[in-house]
């Protein structure tokens, strides 16, 4: 009897259900699926701001997938001898999992950019502020897939969400299917300038004011971008035009990319702060919460988010002096040192660019800015302030409180609250001068530009007279404006790819040279000069390109990546590959050393 009681009662709970089906279909609005969010344009809002949060994660550029590249450098190198000295070495192997963290956390950020292209698709309400949405997600997808083919040379190309529909999308090839003659770089570095090209022509500049000028992606940031790739391509004559067009605001031309121009103190490229981020300088910053503001969680990866996340970066962690709680992974190289040495202001003092790059104690920093001091800690000759407490290293400065006394110690973890630019007007200016030297070089329109960098720094003009041809000027550009304006940012083992010198003997030895530092537990010897001949005559010497192997100027895909996806090749890393017969296959050439 109590059985068919539950049966009768049964039934008529699924009849009622079944009469009132309609009315509960509801959404869950704390269960959304792609499904059901993301239909108008405020929902689209949130997914483009998620999409600026996967570009500071770890991978990204929170950090390794910023100080990978910086140690890839000439002017970088490791110094705790363990983290990144794969990295540094430029021999790292297929099994090592931390080389696959950048390659983790771009796709992460491609699959959003993915999902609001699509949705901006789907919309009907067509609108400048949708434009905008979709302007964003193709400059945030083309800078993730320009960092994956510059570090991981041949990445599997993903441009349409529905191809995550099913475990073949998933599992994209990174071969090029097409069959067209180009290589899988060339597929996606050719998607990478149509978004940059698109995202352009869609975003406003950040004269706009409000959040363009605030941090958000503009036409400009685009712009700027769209130059580098084709100069990563040595599309020189496309680079310089796109170049000229975001230059010539500064002459009060046609404004196309908003107004942009250098700051006149350089060091407020490096602090944090809103009277210094996002500044007249800038084209485009990481935004990094500041200091005081932020939550306990460090969110390392994408996914152990947390609503109470730092929103900072490690960058200070990885450069910071063991002493003064910093990992001590990371010093400014001998090299870049000397360099800053050897040429003084209009006014007899060092070039003030030094003060911000590298943390030594100098005389002439008495009175300047906030003097010798390494955090609050006044520094003194007779006792260097080393990176590693066991071998050496000159302390970076960039993008750290060293030089602002802020505090008195790094707070490790993801609490660096400096927005790291990534890059900058001086940039554009320096590029405009190689682009111009490519083609029609050496010239005074070349000078020019770099004379603009220059007299920031309150060096002497530079005259087309003193460099008898485009090498000569190139050999100024590349080995002394370069790095001391961007020294120990991210950029330069990009440079170091597209000018082909690891394909020469000789650019291959003068990076040798630059690249060669001492690992010493005497702190005096911190800044003594070094030469790569003493190599394997003096212990404590070394040179990071003694261990580059070919090919190994890209990272290698992660093994276990290629174990999981079947459909994925390895690159020039995976097989030891030498990439010199594509370089000059595609008639590129190697400028040769100009002494």
């Amino acid at each position: 009897m109590k059985l068919f009681k539950y049966s009768i009662a049964l039934m008529l709970g699924l009849a009622t259900l079944a009469s009132c089906e309609d009315k509960l279909e509801l959404t869950n609005p704390n269960q959304q699926t792609t499904g059901t969010f993301a239909n108008n344009i405020d929902e689209l809002e949130e997914c483009v701001i998620a999409a600026y949060n996967h570009i500071r994660m770890e991978g990204t550029y929170a950090r390794v997938g910023y100080t990978i590249d910086v140690c890839r450098g000439d002017e970088v190198w490791n110094s705790s001898q363990v983290w990144y000295m794969p990295f540094d070495d430029l021999n790292e192997p297929i099994t090592d999992e931390i080389g696959q963290w950048s390659w983790r956390d771009w796709y992460y950020t491609i699959n959003v950019c993915n999902f609001v292209t699509s949705k901006c698709e789907q919309v009907n309400a067509k609108s400048e502020k949708l434009n905008q949405i979709y302007g964003q997600a193709l400059f945030i997808r083309a800078l993730a897939y320009y960092n994956l083919a510059m570090y991981y040379q041949n990445p599997a190309l993903i441009t349409d969400y529905a191809d995550y529909s099913t475990l073949d999308g998933l599992y994209a090839s990174n071969e090029n299917t097409a069959n067209d003659g180009r290589t899988q770089f060339d597929v996606v570095l050719d998607q990478v300038e149509a978004d940059f090209l698109s995202a352009s022509q869609l975003l406003p500049s950040r004269d706009a004011g409000g959040e363009w000028a605030k941090g958000r992606v503009t036409c400009g940031s685009a712009a700027g971008y769209l130059a580098r790739v084709y100069m990563q391509r040595h599309k020189y004559s496309e680079a310089l035009a796109v170049l000229k067009d975001i230059l010539s605001t500064a002459d009060g031309g046609n404004q196309k990319y908003g107004k942009y121009e250098l700051m006149k103190n350089y060091g407020d490229n490096f602090r944090e702060g809103s009277a210094y981020e996002n500044n007249a300088e800038s084209l485009f910053e990481i935004q990094f919460l500041d200091y005081g503001s932020q939550g306990t969680d460090d969110e390392w990866t994408p996914v152990n988010t947390s609503a109470n996340a730092t929103q900072g970066s490690a960058i200070e962690s990885n450069f910071g002096p063991g002493d003064c709680g910093g990992w001590a992974d990371l010093s400014a190289s001998p090299w870049l040192y000397s360099l800053f040495k050897q040429e003084r202001t209009t006014t007899g003092k060092l070039d003030p660019r030094l003060y911000w790059t590298i943390g030594t104690y100098e005389t002439d920093w008495e009175g300047f800015e906030y003097g010798n001091m390494c955090y609050t800690v006044a520094m003194t000759p007779d006792a260097p302030v080393v990176t590693n407490n066991n071998n050496g290293g000159l302390p970076i400065a960039k993008n750290t409180n060293l030089r602002t006394g802020l505090y008195d110690k790094v707070v490790t973890g993801l609490h660096d609250g400096i927005n790291i630019r990534m890059m900058r007007y001086s940039d554009v200016l320096l590029r405009a001068a190689e682009c111009e030297n490519e083609i029609n070089g050496p010239t005074q329109q070349a000078i020019n530009w770099i004379n603009a960098v220059r007299n920031r720094a309150q060096l002497a003009d530079l005259k087309v007279s003193d460099f008898p041809s485009a090498d000569a000027l190139f050999e100024q550009i590349a080995n002394v404006e370069r790095p001391k304006e961007f020294g120990c940012e991210y950029g330069r083992g990009l440079d170091l790819i597209r000018w082909g010198f690891f394909y020469d003997a000789d650019r291959l030895q003068q990076i040798k040279e630059h690249g060669t530092f001492r690992r010493s537990a005497d702190r005096t010897r911190v800044k003594e000069s070094v030469s790569y001949s003493d190599v394997g005559i003096d212990p404590e010497l070394k040179s990071s390109y003694d261990s580059y192997l070919p090919g190994h100027e890209f990272l290698p895909i992660y093994q276990g990546t290629l174990n999981d996806n079947p459909n994925l090749v390895g690159n020039s890393a995976n097989y030891g590959t030498d990439n010199s017969a594509d370089f000059f296959g595609r008639g590129w050439k190697v400028r040769p050393v100009v002494k």
